[in-house]
């Protein structure tokens, strides 16, 4: 079964180089990376809060990229997204290496080795999944060798991961000329985007590598290559907007919601994902904040719809989450999967302000909450 990540527990970084003192230029992986950063973070994808997502363009040494794939394998729980666009090179034992602004042929220690990147997948990584994608293809001196049997997405793979890489082929350049997006890229966006019409609900990475492959193909560019370790390829990266319901639809027009494909909250980790499965639970329905507030009956007000979905914290009480589920027309089953996760989620967030520190302040005691966190949301000033 294909899952959306929950956006609090998961975490991506996107690095790419687009400027080079000794290699090709390739300006459109600057776009690649803005434009992958905008889709993760934006409605109907993954949703991942801003500061989950870490950008690295044109980083000046391997340390930088290294450090900033440990740093989210230290915090991704559920899903680590790792993404390169650049120059991909062979050195002389047949290993990968990515190129980074000041590489040059012949000169291992200008590059990053891809193998730095697999180490701290396998061996400092929380998260339950990762996923690699990798848009490289070689070049120049670098073209053809490659040892005929070992392709990019062998040397490439990470058990407990779903690997897609852009090509293994020598081919052409990475991009065509003009082009705002690199060839591999840009066909990703345009599927993430447009959807697969008569394709599953969720896009999950097995489904966008044989959308991929037959799409590039036709086009007469390098055919991606995939590998999938422990059922990474069910790992979803957006829905399927080619599937979405017509939005938005009038409550009177009896629209039937009973079978929809509603979003599983088993795989809510966060009170993070908890709101942002909850607000997809309305954009699966078709309706409106104002046609959910007359499918209650009275129970909820459009303003109160906006205020649940727009909370940081859980409700206290269930009430108003389930007069809102079943206004969606959520089933009365599932409304009890979703009671069960709050439950939970209440009982984390209770425990954890428990167990905070006491500070005394003017004379009074006051409880200093330990939300569990990332510090990266404190620093942004609000709140999951």
């Amino acid at each position: 079964m294909s899952v959306l990540p929950d956006p609090g527990a998961s975490r991506a970084v996107l690095v790419g180089t687009s400027r080079y003192e000794h290699l090709e230029q390739l300006p459109a992986v600057s776009n690649n990376v803005q434009a992958l950063a905008g889709w993760l973070c934006g409605p109907l994808s993954l949703q991942l809060p801003a500061g989950h997502v870490t950008v690295v363009e044109n980083p000046v040494a391997a340390h930088t990229v290294v450090g900033a794939v440990r740093r989210a394998a230290a915090e991704a729980t559920d899903t680590l997204i790792v993404y390169f666009a650049g120059h991909g090179l062979v050195d002389g034992q047949d290993q990968l290496s990515l190129a980074l602004p000041h590489t040059e042929f012949g000169r291992v220690e200008t590059c990053l080795p891809y193998d730095w990147v697999r180490q701290v997948l396998l061996l400092d990584s929380r998260a339950e999944r990762h996923v690699v994608i990798l848009d490289c293809c070689y070049s120049g001196l670098a073209l053809g060798r490659m040892s005929a049997g070992v392709g990019l997405a062998d040397q490439a793979a990470v058990e407990g991961s779903f690997l897609l890489a852009a090509a293994a082929e020598t081919r052409t350049a990475l991009a065509p000329v003009g082009d705002t997006y690199t060839a591999f890229t840009g066909a990703l966006l345009d599927t993430l985007r447009r959807g697969i019409p008569g394709g599953p609900v969720l896009l999950d990475l097995g489904v966008l590598y044989r959308h991929l492959r037959l799409t590039l193909e036709a086009r007469g560019h390098p055919v991606p290559q995939a590998r999938d370790r422990n059922s990474g390829a069910r790992v979803a990266l957006g829905r399927n907007h080619a599937d979405l319901p017509a939005a938005p639809v009038a409550a009177a027009t009896g629209v039937d919601t009973g079978e929809r494909p509603w979003p599983d909250p088993a795989a809510i980790r966060t009170v993070t994902g908890f709101f942002t499965v909850l607000a997809d639970v309305r954009v699966i329905s078709g309706l409106t904040q104002q046609a959910v507030s007359r499918r209650s009956a009275g129970g909820l007000s459009s303003g109160s719809v906006s205020r649940l979905l727009n909370r940081s914290t859980l409700p206290v009480s269930w009430g108003t989450t389930a007069a809102y589920l079943s206004a969606c027309g959520v089933p009365d089953d599932q409304i009890a999967q979703w009671q069960a996760v709050w439950q939970q989620l209440r009982t984390q967030t209770v425990s954890a302000d428990a167990a905070s520190p006491t500070v005394i302040r003017g004379g009074g005691r006051e409880r200093a909450r330990a939300w569990q966190r990332p510090l990266s949301v404190f620093r942004r000033g609000r709140g999951q």
